[in-house]
């Protein structure tokens, strides 16, 4: 880490407009070539993957996405001549758009597409890709087409997986929330705005590249479209963490070594620049660790934010000493509260004092934080993992007026269609079709089943059916195991056609099904790496325990939080959500990062500890004085990541609204009741036994040294034992 330091602050103008021309260079490439959206979603071995893989190899034309236009007479009947001629006129318009293989009408025989009282009738549109893979400009033609019929007497609305992707929220917004929220927190802990100004420069330099890498790589592999905003989200807040933490120390030692810039900046990242190098590589572990749940999409936005921490970490070692030493001498003049204190004359600050408080009483404070972590978790108990509808969807998109329309003149069910694809027994083999159909009618929980319809071959077909229940509702996931485990195989049996349950909601349900199976693995690889890596940095056996038992803590602390606003709508009048399941990826998403942000103040706190323990071998005085230099800096991190997250809660999309409330919600409790109480407290009542580690593994563990062994030539430096007894 020296040579970095040393090297960089050699040749800092090259350092810096290196990165300047890297990350405009890159972005504007990566603008020429355009972003890959993944078109590969897929769920090996469940029967909705199957009935895609049939209905593309011999019904093309219905392997596609299915929207709904829904239609709404303000007065009189959709019936009606002259509503009819609008309709069938629009409808014939959007038939011929790129990408538009079919239209339902609604008029044509067998479609049941009219409600009773004839006001609501809707169209199905299908496209010749699924959702994901549609172009998005191919989805707003359609869209503004039929968006033209409105008038004062109709109401057009449209639904579906391609019409909610195209409408999806900027998080234009929310980036511009967040950052200056974290320049105001930035200048409030620094006081200064060159001092300010270089976390967010050093972050936005290596998110820009990122950014811009990112967009490349997704010709390599597939990334869903919300991989950069996931990679913009996290990317943002630890690379402002990161560089607040080495410019913190920077500030320490410039001001205990008497103003030498070099040296300073040169201690800074030997200890605080190891310390954020490790925490980054935890994170980089955490979210690619989501490889073990063995699903392609998200295998690509786990490399997507894995890039966006590794290069806005690599700006945090490499461009942001170069910056220091241009400015070091500005952002670290002493202030009087410093003199004050190196006189003698300054009362003990906050941190110093919070923490003889935690170390005078560490049973009641441990018992207090677990009482209140264990409170705010027990929501979590009753999670319910599926897939939000847009019924969920702000009042005004036009997403959710076609739900409400479709729920007010069909049923709920009329939202999430299953498709049954149908292999069938020979060509034009057709005589086992009613039976399915009819087996499906009735079938408890189907409201209506439309005409099946065959492919020219013969071969295979395809019927749509509807439930009584909405897409995200627990009954809709049974009725689909029902149809998969008892209706259909006797009817296959007697048909000897093959059928698959397939479309979006059976998809949904389908995902949701194989992310729960799989967290457990996912968590324990997870657990198991950043354990190990905490073995070999700390060569204790307490921390990596602890910090695997106080993180998976705050994880669940914070679904909690998540549960009891979004599906149990507590305080939903304030976050203007409405009640609804917990979609399926956001605690495996919640896990990989909060996990790996916690290991950021983990590892910082602890490195800080450690350093003064290998000083003073006394494990109280360690705990006091490491947490008296890093409580400041922790929060004030904290507190710019919470407000990043915080930023993109207020984005009005539900996802990213649960996704935010639930990472500010876990930074927050990670960093002010985890790090500042119950890890003080628990190291206190440990005390020589945190940093006990038996002779035989000492032997066979690497050396890995998180802090160099002489940070401070001001004090001495004890050796550490092989092994140090645990009274």
């Amino acid at each position: 880490m020296l040579n970095i330091a040393r090297w960089t602050m050699t040749h800092r103008r090259f350092v810096v407009i290196a990165w300047i021309v890297a990350a405009v260079g890159i972005f504007a490439v990566s603008g020429a070539v355009g972003k890959k959206t993944a078109s590969d979603f897929t769920l090996p071995g469940t029967g909705s993957q199957h009935a895609v893989d049939l209905l593309k190899s011999r019904f093309p034309a219905q392997s596609g996405d299915a929207d709904q236009i829904v239609f709404q007479a303000r007065n009189g009947r959709l019936t009606g001549n002259a509503y009819r001629a609008t309709i069938v006129t629009t409808l014939a318009r959007v038939r011929d758009l790129p990408h538009v293989t079919s239209v339902d009408s609604p008029y044509a025989p067998g479609q049941h597409a009219i409600s009773r009282d004839g006001t609501i009738l809707f169209a199905t549109v299908v496209f010749d890709q699924r959702a994901n893979a549609l172009p998005k400009a191919a989805v707003n033609r359609v869209i503004t087409t039929a968006e033209s019929a409105r008038s004062q007497s109709l109401q057009v609305e449209l639904g579906g997986q391609a019409i909610e992707q195209a409408q999806q929220a900027s998080l234009g917004f929310a980036t511009v929330v967040g950052i200056a929220a974290a320049i105001v927190i930035l200048l409030i802990s620094f006081g200064s705005f060159t001092a300010m100004g270089l976390p967010i420069a050093t972050a936005l330099l290596g998110l820009g590249a990122g950014l811009g890498v990112i967009s490349l790589a997704s010709h390599v592999i597939d990334m869903p479209d919300f991989a950069s905003e996931l990679a913009l989200m996290l990317g943002l807040g630890v690379g402002v963490d990161y560089a607040l933490f080495i410019v913190t120390r920077f500030r320490e030692n410039y001001r205990q070594n008497g103003g030498a810039v070099q040296q300073a900046v040169e201690d800074a990242i030997d200890t605080s620049g190891r310390a954020v190098l490790f925490a980054g590589a935890t994170v980089v572990i955490a979210l690619l660790g989501m490889f073990a749940l063995g699903i392609s999409i998200l295998n690509g936005a786990a490399v997507a934010a894995a890039i966006g921490v590794v290069l806005v970490l690599a700006a945090s070692l490499t461009l942001l000493p170069a910056l220091l030493s241009m400015t070091g001498h500005r952002i670290a003049r002493p202030s009087r509260r410093d003199a004050a204190r190196r006189t003698g004359a300054a009362q003990p600050g906050f941190w110093l004092r919070w923490v003889r408080l935690v170390q005078r009483r560490p049973v009641v404070t441990a018992m207090l934080a677990t009482a209140l972590m264990l409170t705010l978790a027990a929501p979590a108990v009753g999670l319910r993992l599926a897939s939000s509808d847009a019924g969920n969807d702000a009042p005004s998109q036009t997403t959710r007026q076609a739900y409400d329309l479709l729920a007010k003149g069909f049923g709920p069910g009329f939202n999430g269609p299953l498709q049954i694809a149908v292999a069938l027994p020979a060509a034009h083999d057709v005589t086992g079709l009613p039976a399915i159909a009819t087996g499906l009618k009735s079938t408890h929980g189907i409201a209506s089943v439309a005409t099946p319809r065959v492919n020219a071959e013969g071969t295979a077909a395809a019927i749509v059916a509807y439930p009584s229940t909405s897409p995200q509702s627990a009954q809709t996931a049974s009725l689909v195991a029902s149809l998969r485990d008892r209706v259909l195989p006797p009817i296959e049996h007697t048909t000897e056609a093959v059928t698959y349950v397939g479309g979006a909601t059976a998809s949904q349900v389908d995902f949701s099904h194989i992310l729960s199976s799989k967290l457990p693995a996912f968590v324990g690889v997870v657990i198991a790496l950043a354990g190990l890596l905490l073995l070999i940095a700390f060569r204790s056996l307490v921390i990596p325990v602890q910090a695997a038992l106080m993180n998976l803590l705050s994880i669940a602390a914070a679904l909690g939080v998540v549960q009891a606003v979004f599906q149990r709508g507590w305080l939903s009048n304030l976050f203007g959500v409405q009640p609804g399941p917990i979609d399926a990826f956001i605690p495996v998403f919640m896990f990989a990062i909060v996990f790996g942000l916690s290991m950021d103040y983990e590892v910082f706190l602890i490195s800080r500890v450690h350093e003064e323990w290998q000083r003073q071998r006394d494990a109280s005085a360690a705990v006091r004085d490491g947490l008296a230099n890093t409580g400041r800096v922790i929060t004030a991190a904290a507190a710019v990541m919470v407000a990043v997250f915080a930023a993109f809660a207020i984005s009005g999309n539900r996802v990213l609204e649960m996704f935010g409330l639930g990472m500010a919600t876990a930074v927050f409790l990670d960093a002010l009741v985890i790090r500042m109480a119950l890890l003080p407290a628990i190291l206190q009542l440990l005390g020589r036994a945190t940093w006990a580690l038996p002779r035989w593994l000492g032997r066979r563990l690497p050396r890995v040294a998180i802090e160099p062994e002489h940070a401070d030539p001001g004090r001495p430096y004890v050796p550490e034992p092989a092994f140090e007894a645990s009274s």
